[in-house]
């Protein structure tokens, strides 16, 4: 099914406010006005303000999957592939990786945060993404050939959460790089069953 210009317009308008303002500081005259779009054009794809807000965390998490496995994917080994997912961190931390988006920490984390409750939507599309991008991971691990993936990659992925909120939080853009020399000391570690 094709999508709407106009819709695609929103959702990206809108996911460039919530990620740069947060949700609930973001209000729909605010999305409408910099859409350049009537109110009933925005009601007419999507009925409430959550329904947008899901839309633009699924656009959010194309976004960054598509971009973190891509890049991680031409890196080499397995085992290189999983190192550099800290390279592409940093890229993302110093305002390299979304050069429309200046880096505001994870969209997935500050939608967990701002929609503390489990059963919220939003909150929901945030635990999906993390764990789908855990799901890839692993199997990263896995080709790279560690005797235990689901662990490793938990691992990893820790470090590379810790890595996002220590860069969001205190500006520290070089947490990636200190994240990445962990993950090499775990990862010469483990044992390697291939």
């Amino acid at each position: 099914m094709r999508r709407s210009k106009k819709r695609d317009h929103l959702v990206d308008v809108a996911l460039g406010l919530f990620y740069a303002q947060g949700f609930h500081a973001t209000g729909v005259e605010q999305i409408i006005s910099e859409a350049g779009v009537a109110r009933m054009t925005l009601y007419k794809h999507f009925p409430s303000k959550d329904d947008l807000i899901i839309a633009a965390l699924e656009r959010r998490d194309e976004q960054i999957r598509q971009w973190l496995l891509n890049y991680m994917v031409g890196q080499g080994e397995p085992r290189d592939q999983l190192l550099s997912m800290y390279d592409a961190l940093e890229l993302w931390f110093n305002d390299q990786a979304f050069p429309e988006h200046r880096f505001s920490g994870c969209m997935f984390i500050n939608a967990a945060a701002e929609f503390s409750d489990y059963k919220h939507k939003a909150h929901e599309a945030a635990a999906r993404h993390k764990a789908v991008l855990t799901k890839e991971i692993t199997s990263i691990v896995e080709k790279a050939g560690f005797s235990n993936p689901d662990e490793i990659a938990a691992e990893l992925v820790l470090l590379k959460e810790g890595a996002i909120v220590t860069a969001q939080v205190s500006g520290d853009k070089s947490a990636a790089v200190r994240a990445k020399k962990i993950a090499s000391k775990l990862l010469a570690k483990e044992i390697v069953t291939k």
